[in-house]
């Protein structure tokens, strides 16, 4: 068992309002997330572009907990602020504490938020008693989340991102529920195949680790930039988003003339 220790943002939404409130203004279908469940969500601009990606959690009721990668607290928070007219909804940003465990997990884990995810669960509160595992490093939960094709917060997601590009639009949007702000994007690109000018890919060497913004060519043209990189035993991972033009490559040329593998992620698997 290995475990990260971090931080991430969270948005406390409370009051008689606030399930309702939540419902109309992200993606996620939070009617059908159960006290102690959580779910992945997006809340979107209203041309259907991302503000924040983030884990919902019903902690009460009529009690939610948002966490998003830290330092995006700020705008999850302004987002939700913007269209709160006349709600009974009350919000509270704050900084809580971050253990995540990969492998053989605890047997009992006390928290406001217990998360399951690939291989492991994400444990988040106010304060957690430091973990007797083994820790990983930044780096090393880099690299985890890399191979994960898991995009973060101002490296694959931005104001200008659409989700579908992303491929994350599956585990975290719900076509079925009533409508949500920025929902009419979403629903386009699903409709015609997600046929996105870019999408999210895995890039992974053994020859020196490159930088972040580093080009990828495929027959002389570069068709992506890396966003994310970290050092791996093997070599490196990284992500970027590749062009539509090279969407069914599986190989590429860095810069320094090396070949590096391209994998699908997500929704494009």
């Amino acid at each position: 068992m290995s475990v990260y220790v971090g931080q991430r943002d969270v948005v406390l939404v409370s009051g008689a309002d606030a399930a309702s409130y939540l419902q109309g203004q992200i993606s996620q279908d939070v009617d059908a997330i159960a006290v102690g469940s959580s779910a992945n969500s997006l809340i979107l601009q209203p041309q259907g572009k991302i503000d924040a990606w983030f884990r919902i959690t019903r902690v009460g009721d009529g009690e939610f907990a948002l966490d998003v990668d830290a330092g995006w607290g700020d705008v999850l928070m302004a987002r939700l602020k913007r269209f709160m007219l006349r709600v009974k909804v009350e919000l509270a940003l704050e900084s809580w504490h971050f253990h995540a465990y990969r492998g053989e997990t605890p047997a009992a884990l006390d928290a406001p938020i217990v998360a399951v995810v690939d291989n492991g669960v994400d444990v988040l509160a106010p304060e957690l008693v430091p973990p007797t595992a083994d820790l990983m490093s930044d780096e090393q939960y880099a690299a985890m989340r890399i191979s994960a094709g898991r995009p973060a917060m101002g490296s694959e997601l931005s104001e200008d991102t659409i989700p579908a590009a992303a491929g994350i639009v599956n585990e975290s949007a719900s076509f079925t529920k009533g409508c949500y702000t920025g929902q009419e994007l979403v629903a386009r690109v699903d409709s015609r195949g997600n046929n996105t000018p870019v999408q999210l890919r895995r890039f992974a060497g053994d020859g020196a680790v490159p930088s972040v913004g580093d080009a990828v060519a495929v027959d002389g043209a570069d068709v992506a930039t890396l966003t994310s990189v970290a050092p791996t035993d093997s070599g490196w991972l990284a992500l970027g988003y590749l062009k539509r033009s090279a969407a069914d490559a599986s190989t590429a040329v860095m810069a320094d003339g090396s070949i590096v593998g391209i994998e699908r992620v997500g929704d494009f698997v």
